[in-house]
């Protein structure tokens, strides 16, 4: 995606899109900015193909949705918005050009709704979205009421978007496509840089510089914020201070400016001691696990004592942070069998996940079934995606979703299977979706830990297991969901 032909923030607002449909509506983003508009009373429609869970909430805020793609979906509508997942050769992209209609990035659009605001931007290659909702959280806690949009739903709130009154906008950035280079934040937060999206950015090198050039797009007026402990970002801090920006740091690093310590992480949470400019803020505790839970939670104590907000405030947000769904999820318990589903499909996110899931685990295995994401990802991580999945007893693995991808030979899931160091008969590559449930409840015992792992389709499958566990026990109550992954993903984003 090249930003430079796309507009801006600042120049518009949403109140001058008029009414706007969204090609894909259901997809985590897409229905965020949905929710975000309606919301602030404004006329919105959106197209599906699938009953996502979240369009009955769209549509009890009175918007319309379409459950196919067609031409007269657009009467009367002045913006089509659209996401890097749907193809300029859509029927309703097409359409939208040929009536001379507004048609708009997700970015784009997403960046009208900013105007006026002070906006905290939140990027990275991990955390984003448990970075977000907590900063989110914070502001609240503090009074704040801030809007915003956030790439999943905090189990708490139930919603990942909101049109607040007051000044701050929180939002997750995007840099998959660059179109995080749309935004203009008064704060931006990244949390770590590691390779990833390498269609976009061909090396390392192209994605860092890419990082540095959307930092440079913080307001002079407001601050940076990075991680003392990973390479990426504090690579990033020593550009931007050389040029003289305002760069403030976090971590468990020396010479970071927010130091973390004694940090200590356990099934009931993880907790640390927090000092700044020689002041102690005190032990700042979280009931989800995880040192990197703790570092992301870092970041928004730091963004709040840099905003003026009381400290107490983000104490108080963080000791009841509730998670956010699809990122360590709880999803059930049946016939001794604890169920997760989380997000992860980075090796870096994967190893961190799966690390804090064996914390949970105890004495009991852990059993992931993972589903890759993207055919590019998936071969040029391979060896570390396998690594990852090493720490697992046992694996069940589903077919990479790579919607629009084309598999070449000796690609895909059955080339990483091959590379797991796990022995032959505790790892198994599962081509049909209906038949993983029964292979998940053959494995596991009372007492393991199952997480579904990777790809938006496979967050779909948990209740499956759960319903395939509770079967083998005898429950009547068992029933399978029936649902279709392919389809049910195929506007995911």
């Amino acid at each position: 995606m090249n930003t430079a032909q796309f507009t801006p923030a600042g120049t518009m607002t949403a109140e001058d899109l008029g009414r706007i449909h969204l090609i894909g509506v259901g997809g985590v983003g897409m229905s965020g900015l949905a929710r975000l508009f309606l919301t602030r009373g404004l006329p919105v429609s959106g197209s599906e193909l699938r009953e996502w869970p979240s369009l009955a909430g769209l549509r009890a805020l009175g918007g319309t949705i379409h459950m196919s793609h067609e031409a007269s979906n657009l009467d009367g509508v002045d913006t089509v918005v659209y996401s890097s997942a749907i193809p300029q050769d859509h029927l309703e992209m097409v359409e939208a050009r040929r009536r001379g209609l507004r048609v708009l990035h997700r970015s784009e659009a997403l960046a009208a709704a900013m105007t006026g605001r002070r906006t905290v931007a939140v990027a990275g290659t991990h955390g984003k979205t448990t970075t977000t909702s907590m900063v989110t959280m914070v502001l609240q806690q503090a009074g704040a009421d801030p809007s915003f949009v956030i790439g999943g739903e905090i189990s708490e709130v139930g919603s990942g978007a909101h049109h607040g009154t007051g000044e701050h906008f929180v939002v997750e950035a995007d840099e998959s496509d660059r179109s995080f280079l749309i935004y203009r934040p008064y704060v931006s937060i990244i949390t770590n840089i590691e390779a990833d999206h390498l269609n976009t950015y061909g090396d390392l090198a192209n994605l860092e510089a890419t990082f540095a050039e959307f930092a440079r797009l913080t307001d002079p007026e407001g601050f940076i914020i990075t991680c003392a402990d990973d390479p990426g970002g504090r690579r990033l801090a020593e550009t931007l201070r050389a040029e003289g920006r305002r760069v403030w740091t976090y971590g468990e690093s020396a010479d970071a400016d927010l130091k973390l310590s004694g940090m200590a992480s356990s099934a009931q949470g993880v907790r640390y001691l927090a000092e700044i400019e020689g002041r102690s803020l005190g032990e700042i505790r979280l009931p989800v696990p995880g040192r990197h839970m703790g570092l992301n939670s870092a970041s928004a104590v730091l963004a709040a004592y840099l905003l003026g907000l009381p400290v107490v405030a983000a104490e108080a947000a963080l000791g009841a942070f509730p998670g956010v769904r699809r990122r360590f999820e709880r999803k059930g318990v049946a016939d001794g069998v604890l169920v997760y589903d989380e997000y992860a499909y980075h090796p870096t996110s994967m190893t961190l996940a799966l690390q804090t899931l064996r914390e949970v685990a105890g004495e009991g295995r852990l059993i992931v079934v993972f589903q890759p994401y993207r055919l590019y990802r998936t071969r040029d991580l391979q060896a570390e995606i396998a690594a990852a999945l090493g720490i697992a007893d046992e694996l069940v693995l589903l077919e990479v979703f790579g919607p629009g991808e084309l598999r070449q030979p000796g690609e895909g899931s059955a080339a990483l299977l091959s590379v797991v160091p796990l022995p032959a008969d505790r790892k198994v590559f599962v081509e049909a979706w209906d038949d993983v449930p029964a292979e998940v409840a053959r494995r596991a015992r009372p007492g393991d830990v199952v997480v579904t792992m990777g790809a938006p389709p496979i967050s779909l499958m948990g209740d499956q297991l759960l319903d395939a566990l509770l079967a083998r026990s005898g429950d009547a109550a068992a029933i399978g969901t029936g649902v279709d992954p392919d389809g049910a993903a195929a506007t995911a984003g």
